[in-house]
């Protein structure tokens, strides 16, 4: 059971030292029991002291590292229901799910190579590969093993129950640290003794949830720690609730047991979507064209984006095509999906232009305007920023034409001509054409 904040002060010095950078230590208590500050910011905490209040200063959810080096994946570590009370911390793991019977592994690995796309400036794609035991011959499942370790960065999920074939897979790979699948209630004994031994997160499956948290007790008593779990089944209405189950009693009730991610598998699109949404920390599917892969990848985004931090795009002069001292000179906000929708038209337009791309803390034009984050001062600081003036001879500046009424502000500062653009991209195109030549 979760502490409350005054239980929690009881055990502090007292001091009110701020050394932990609350005002005092009962505001440090408070912010304990929040899950919004940890125990070891308090430098004065007994050793007696710290032992009590262990339990309270871990997170609701484990935070699980599967595969080590630049394309690790760290799942769980949620501390919310819902993405409007906080936020969401670590997107769902998208697993392409291989067989060891396949006949063709460097084939399959070149078209997982493929799932990776640029969206919105960013590189996004899948994460993981999950090896199925499907040929049930353990050194044939090794061997694959080794060989998807050795051909590709993305680290492994092992999925067999047989600790023999485990183990001897990861005689050669538990460098890479791959998640282990799955312990039960047959097989947690030698399983965890494996996780252990080799250093690798190790994931649970039991028939309900009340088995799963009988199984995870009995597993970290073991000195496993890091785990994920699975509820078993696979009908997606059934799974949701037991998710939505999981993470609530997690979460909400600081129920120790089934503070992990979870892991779901999935056959087709919808499937898929359902448990990115509801809540699964790892998805395992067998979809592995990009017109599958890619809207899951864009839903993902759309969800564990941070709705407090809008994406942006670096302030700076961006060249469109390769323009010339002649070329138009045009001027956006730093919105991501404001750039990533004029771009388009500007290159479909076959005019190179000079776009400037000014900080408006992320927001879009209209908006940044209203707020006062996009007008003429800031657009002229932002000229003399990037030297524009010695990449162009004309001196005429193209706005956008949802904010025509700085217009008479920004030439009186900058002393170039405005032009007012258009108020929508999808009109650049015939616009530069009409008053460019």
């Amino acid at each position: 059971m979760a502490l409350s904040g005054l239980d929690i002060y009881k055990h502090l010095p007292k001091t009110n030292c701020k050394k932990c950078g609350c005002p005092t230590c009962l505001a440090f208590a408070m912010a304990l029991a929040a899950k919004k500050t940890s125990l070891d910011k308090c430098p004065d905490i007994t050793e007696a002291a710290k032992q009590i209040l262990d339990s309270a200063s871990l997170p609701p959810m484990a935070t699980i590292t599967i595969g080590e080096g630049a394309k690790k994946v760290e799942i769980g570590g949620e501390t919310v229901m819902f993405r409007h009370e906080k936020t969401f911390y670590h997107p769902t793991a998208i697993a392409i799910s291989v067989s060891d019977n396949e006949t063709n592994i460097q084939e399959k690995i070149e078209k997982i190579k493929k799932l990776h796309f640029d969206r919105v400036g960013m590189m996004v794609g899948v994460d993981l590969i999950a090896l199925k035991n499907d040929s049930n011959d353990t050194d044939k499942f090794a061997a694959v093993a080794k060989e998807l370790t050795d051909k590709s960065e993305l680290p492994l999920i092992l999925l067999s129950d047989n600790p023999q074939t485990i183990e001897e897979s990861l005689k050669n790979i538990s460098q890479k640290r791959p998640l282990v699948y799955c312990a039960n209630s047959k097989n947690f004994e030698q399983m965890s003794r494996i996780a252990k031994q080799y250093n690798v997160p190790l994931c649970i499956c039991g028939k309900d949830i009340e088995e799963l948290a009988e199984l995870s007790q009995k597993i970290t008593a073991l000195a496993v720690k890091d785990i994920v779990l699975d509820c078993s089944t696979r009908a997606v209405s059934k799974c949701i609730q037991n998710f939505t189950k999981i993470r609530r009693l997690a979460l909400k009730k600081n129920f120790r047991p089934l503070g992990f991610p979870v892991i779901a598998f999935a056959e087709n699109v919808t499937e898929a979507s359902a448990y990115i949404c509801k809540y699964a920390n790892i998805l395992i599917t067998t979809l592995d064209k990009p017109e599958e892969i890619l809207p899951l990848i864009t839903l993902r985004l759309n969800i564990y984006t941070d709705p407090q931090k809008p994406i942006m795009m670096e302030p700076k002069l961006y060249a469109v095509g390769t323009p010339n001292e002649n070329s138009p000179f045009m001027v956006t906000t730093n919105f991501s999906l404001t750039y990533f929708t004029v771009t388009p038209e500007i290159e479909n337009s076959k005019i190179p232009v000079w776009l400037l791309v000014c900080d408006a803390e992320g927001m879009s034009v209209l908006t940044a305007w209203a707020a006062d984050k996009f007008n003429a001062e800031i657009i002229d600081t932002w000229m003399k920023k990037t030297d524009v003036a010695n990449k162009v001879k004309h001196k005429k500046i193209i706005i956008p034409g949802y904010v025509s009424v700085m217009s008479g502000k920004l030439e009186e500062l900058t002393g170039w001509q405005v032009l007012v653009g258009p108020k929508e991209a999808a009109a650049i195109p015939k616009y530069l054409k009409t008053i460019w030549k």
